[in-house]
């Protein structure tokens, strides 16, 4: 096996409720190709939505299904080569044809090596760029990817193109609703949201770049947008903290819109749903001694989340919290400690800690600001 190791951290909770660490190391659930170091890691899957948030198993073992079971959803990365000698020739392309027993669709010009099939899956994907460099290709141009790039795949046409550097990416896949069947355009006439003209980020925040693509007639992928998340929350007890939202979910399947960031949904996802948020943490000896009870509630008030405090002055860290989601953190920039009852767990870029329910924070004890990308799904 020579796809590159990825720690995975999952967490649980114990009989009486304390937070901990279940499995802590390279994710298991490795799908390798001919080619080596071409294929696949699982990190979670669901086949039902609310997925659960109790078990003993090890959902990312789970049989290979791909673009994710229906009615639920997978995370996985997906390892991808750059070209060489030893590349194929692309394939002709196609007209469609479905494939893997349906909800997936193929219409050629890959390799399976640097170079994807065009395709589209009945899915909405949170697909975030970890390492290398990738090219976004759909009916109507093309888009260059680098790590910390966030793209949200609307059921859309594409194709991928690793052949520069190679790259290694995730992708949240999450179930849908095509309206009007295998076409899978979009439905609703929601205006994409744009970033203010002029907007000023806290110090040490980077503009969090959002790629929506959709299909606005049959056959024919489309981009909506591609600059800065449009939303940015901030919390003045913390200087140097944001909150940039990404996409929201808001049912099972997924429904293909133009826009959700119109929802009111922050950290917590609605009913059956889910959200996207890139959260940069600063360090905590820049606010540290200074947040109290006051500072937190009104962090969380204003964030829709008042509930989610775990706040008291004996927690190991003000902005404890716990919510009933299933949480995907990927770490994409420095290092961050995630504190949960009983246990520390340092993290670095390119770990990925898959949260159940877990009563937790996130501390940054370095000098610099730590970026986190966060898929928080409703759960049971």
């Amino acid at each position: 096996m020579t796809l590159t190791p990825i720690r995975r951290v999952v967490t649980g909770n114990d009989a009486s409720g304390k937070s901990k660490v279940v499995w802590d190391g390279p994710s298991p659930g490795t799908h390798e190709t001919a080619t080596p170091g071409r294929g696949h890691t699982d990190f979670w899957v669901w086949r039902e939505t609310p997925p659960p948030l109790a078990g003993n198993e090890d959902t990312g073992k789970w049989p290979d299904e791909f673009p994710g079971p229906p009615g639920g959803g997978h995370l996985r990365v997906v390892h991808w080569l750059a070209r060489t000698a030893e590349a194929p020739p692309n394939e002709p392309m196609h007209a469609p044809v479905e494939v893997h027993g349906g909800r997936t669709w193929d219409r050629g010009g890959g390799n399976h090596y640097h170079r994807s099939y065009m395709h589209k899956t009945q899915s909405v994907d949170y697909g975030i760029m970890l390492t290398g460099e990738r090219s976004l290709v759909l009916d109507e141009r093309e888009l260059l990817m680098h790590p910390g790039d966030i793209v949200i795949q609307v059921g859309a046409w594409h194709l991928w193109d690793s052949a520069r550097l190679g790259c290694m990416m995730a992708f949240d896949m999450i179930s849908a609703q095509f309206a009007d069947g295998p076409a899978g355009t979009a439905q609703g006439s929601d205006a994409p949201l744009r970033a203010p003209s002029g907007r000023t980020l806290p110090p040490g925040v980077k503009p969090q770049r959002r790629i929506v693509t959709i299909d606005r007639e049959p056959g024919k992928s489309s981009l909506v947008g591609d600059g800065p998340s449009p939303d940015v929350r901030i919390d003045p007890a913390r200087p140097g903290f944001a909150l940039q939202r990404m996409w929201v979910v808001d049912g099972a399947p997924a429904k293909i819109v133009y826009e959700s960031l119109h929802l009111p949904h922050v950290l917590l996802p609605p009913a059956n749903g889910s959200v996207l948020n890139v959260f940069t943490f600063p360090p905590d000896a820049a606010w540290r001694g200074k947040v109290g009870a006051a500072e937190v509630a009104a962090y969380y008030a204003s964030i829709g989340a008042a509930g989610a405090s775990a706040y008291s002055p004996q927690a190991p860290h003000p902005y404890l919290q716990q919510t009933r989601t299933l949480d995907f953190c990927i770490v994409l920039e420095g290092e961050i400690v995630l504190l949960l009852d009983a246990q520390e767990v340092p993290l670095k870029a390119g770990e990925i800690t898959v949260q159940r329910g877990t009563r937790h924070a996130w501390s940054n004890r370095s000098n610099e600001p730590a970026v986190v990308a966060i898929a928080s799904h409703d759960a049971r």
